[in-house]
């Protein structure tokens, strides 16, 4: 039996495989801030999955950057309370079996390019745009070599705040296009706004940070996921393919930008091709 998780920012899910192929129907728990609690409640969950079954492997993802060994999340800023704990060692002890840990977003992006909206593609970018922004680079099915991880989302996109006069510092692509820069800027949660206009800015904002993924990835294809593309109201993924390709100068053709496939189990298809 392989065990496969996705620990984000405020939801757990955890589903297990017989096959390295597919996946059972995954249990969802609330993840706690503290590490010991959150330790202690996915020991409950794995053994409600499992049922005393051994398992073989296990892979999955947390919310924030790792360390270069993978075996901790160092700046999580959805997950402090887990930042510079010993999670593989932890899970390995609880599971007595190997653990591979992935960042979360490049977890999903490697189960997008797999499984989902990048299949077929060699290189793919897959950025989320969800409270925060994240991403990765997907090259031959694998998630690209890197020496500290993937942030897109903490990129520069206007230092001297003319493309967003009103949007908080930094002026970098997660504060001008999450849901938690959104929220800021506007004192309520994206899903509550019904101004199309506000989401057409958020387009052209969100079209500058992929200009720049675009030219230093080189993608086959961009694959946007995250609650503010595929929810409602969401960012219209045709007004980002406009804004971009009156952005984009250097490339003559863009690459396609297309919406994400996988919904909330993104990363369990992500830790399925790790297992593999």
């Amino acid at each position: 039996m392989y065990l496969l998780f996705d620990i984000g920012g405020t939801k757990t899910r955890l589903a297990f495989s017989r096959d390295a192929k597919t996946f059972e129907d995954p249990v969802i728990i609330n993840t706690p801030q503290n590490f010991k609690e959150g330790i202690s409640v996915f020991k409950d969950a794995v053994e409600q999955l499992t049922k005393g079954e051994k398992i073989i492997k296990a892979a999955g993802a947390v919310s924030g950057p790792l360390d270069k060994e993978h075996s901790m999340v160092i700046n999580a800023p959805y997950l402090e309370g887990w930042n510079n704990k010993p999670l593989k060692k932890e899970l390995e002890k609880m599971l007595s079996a190997p653990v591979v840990l992935e960042n979360d977003a490049a977890l999903v992006g490697l189960g997008e390019a797999v499984h989902g909206a990048g299949k077929g593609y060699d290189i793919v970018a897959y950025i989320t745009v969800s409270t925060g922004v994240g991403g990765a680079r997907i090259v031959g099915g694998k998630i690209d070599a890197s020496s500290m991880g993937f942030e897109p989302g903490h990129q520069f996109i206007d230092a001297g705040g003319s493309l967003c006069p009103d949007c908080k510092d930094p002026k970098d692509l997660d504060s001008y296009v999450s849901g938690s820069g959104v929220k800021a800027r506007y004192g309520k949660e994206a899903y509550e706004i019904d101004d199309a206009a506000v989401f057409e800015k958020l387009a052209e904002l969100l079209a500058y940070g992929l200009n720049n993924t675009i030219v230093h990835w080189s993608p086959d294809v961009v694959v946007l996921g995250g609650p503010m593309i595929t929810g409602d109201p969401a960012i219209p993924i045709e007004s980002i393919q406009k804004h971009v390709s009156e952005i984009l100068h250097i490339f003559p053709n863009p690459p396609p930008i297309v919406k994400a496939k996988l919904d909330d189990v993104g990363g369990l298809y992500g830790a399925l091709a790790l297992v593999q």
